[in-house]
């Protein structure tokens, strides 16, 4: 690369400038590489013990394209990209934003999200405008960063009361456990924007510290005012400390507030990305009225100016992933699939459908293609180029429908072969 680590987060795209406004030569495409579009980096509640742990496995599994979709916080991203352009993975960079749609809401109707009518998980893929971030970006950033800091403040605090009145005294603040998962990671205190799960763990760990494992079953029970079942390991205790205490109805609840989808939107556009939908489907059973069928879901995501949607397949079986897959990407919408690595569970790097099922080829080649269009695009916006979705969050110029898939798909091989070629020890293997 002619611009190396610590010299920012995009220097290695721009070190591929040389590429810009040249056909790719005619012929196959550059192979198909392993990718995984969305995991979830430290300080990010995360499978990752440290940020290197999650480049490093790609690398190892050899899975060539790795995409972050943190958020809130992107301070991670610089050293995201010096360690990938050591290790010869290609950095795609994003967020995840959540958000709330009071019509569909008010319809009872549930979007990607099992438990909670209207509320609507947003991806942005190919984030460029983030180090630094624009006014226009900072200030949308700043209004969901308060909105939810807000409410975990107000969560701790309630569950800090009851765990006293069931004579369990705590040190957890928001501060503490900030300040933990600062040090944990080795990460500044104000990159860390706290979520659910490190609320749970660190009253999980709590509990951990002062109660006698003697006596653990009947203090978990007393505080959940539930039988705690047979599994008393960290993870399951932290998952019911958020299925008996965190969740709607529950004692430790706090009400959700959540910004409108046009803020959402406009926060993906201003950071100059591409608006994702991650499909649940039948991650989800039943499948959410949005998603379902598969029909409806296409005409939602148009309505709204959605061109690509995401497939978490670890979710998915193989039937179900397919139809989806297969049913966007024949409505011109291009499909990236990711793992999400968003529990303690060190899952593999490469995405496969339910019960470890792997991902047909014809499926592959669509995750693949959509990888490379985000790939395009965010080379492209790094260098001052116009990407696959303008401001507006519009197509931008250049051929329309299937044309511009392939030939935004093909820049991005390209520009991942180039990168690639530059930073991939021995690479040569078929992907």
């Amino acid at each position: 690369m002619t611009a190396g680590p610590g010299s920012g987060p995009l220097a290695a795209l721009r070190g591929l400038g040389e590429l810009l406004g040249l056909d790719p030569p005619p012929g196959p495409s550059p192979r198909r590489q392993k990718v995984n579009s969305h995991v979830h980096l430290p300080p990010n509640f995360s499978a990752f013990r440290a940020l290197r742990e999650a480049v490093e496995l790609a690398a190892t599994q050899d899975v060539r394209v790795l995409g972050a979709s943190n958020y809130y916080d992107f301070g991670v991203y610089e050293p995201f990209a010096d360690l990938s352009a050591t290790s010869g993975v290609f950095p795609l960079f994003g967020l995840e934003v959540v958000c709330l749609l009071d019509d569909l809401l008010q319809a009872g109707v549930r979007v990607n999200d099992p438990s909670n009518p209207g509320k609507m998980y947003l991806c942005g893929k190919g984030i460029t405008r983030f180090a630094p971030m624009p006014a226009a970006a900072e200030a949308l950033m700043s209004t969901v960063r308060c909105t939810d800091s807000d409410r975990i403040a107000a969560m701790i605090d309630k569950l800090s009361r009851l765990f006293a009145a069931n004579g369990i005294e705590t040190s957890v603040t928001e501060e503490a456990v900030k300040s933990a998962i600062a040090e944990r990671y080795e990460v500044p205190v104000g990159t860390v924007y706290l979520q659910e799960r490190h609320v749970a763990q660190a009253f999980q760990e709590a509990l951990f510290a002062v109660v006698p494992a003697g006596s653990f079953p009947a203090v978990l029970g007393g505080i959940l005012q539930a039988h705690p079942g047979p599994d008393l390991g960290a993870v399951s205790v932290q998952n019911a400390v958020r299925s008996h205490l965190m969740k709607a109805g529950k004692p430790g609840y706090v009400k959700e507030t959540f910004v409108g989808f046009d803020h959402a939107y406009g926060l993906v556009l201003a950071l100059g990305g591409v608006p994702c939908y991650p499909v649940l489907a039948d991650g989800a059973r039943p499948v959410c009225e949005f998603e379902d069928p598969v029909d409806r879901l296409v005409a939602a995501l148009k309505r709204r100016q959605i061109h690509c949607a995401e497939l978490i397949p670890n979710r998915n079986d193989p039937v179900v992933l397919g139809a989806y897959a297969q049913a966007l990407r024949a409505a011109g919408i291009t499909v990236v699939a990711g793992t999400e690595h968003n529990t303690l569970d060190l899952i593999p790097m490469e995405p496969s459908c339910r019960g470890g099922v792997p991902i047909p080829g014809t499926l592959k080649d669509i995750f693949w293609e959509g990888a490379c269009v985000i790939a395009a695009h965010q080379f492209l916006t790094a260098n001052g180029q116009s990407g696959y979705v303008d401001e507006h969050g519009d197509l931008g110029p250049g051929p329309d429908g299937e044309r511009r898939i392939e030939a935004f798909a093909r820049l991005g091989a390209t520009v991942i072969e180039e990168y690639l070629k530059r930073t991939a020890p021995g690479y040569g293997r078929a992907g």
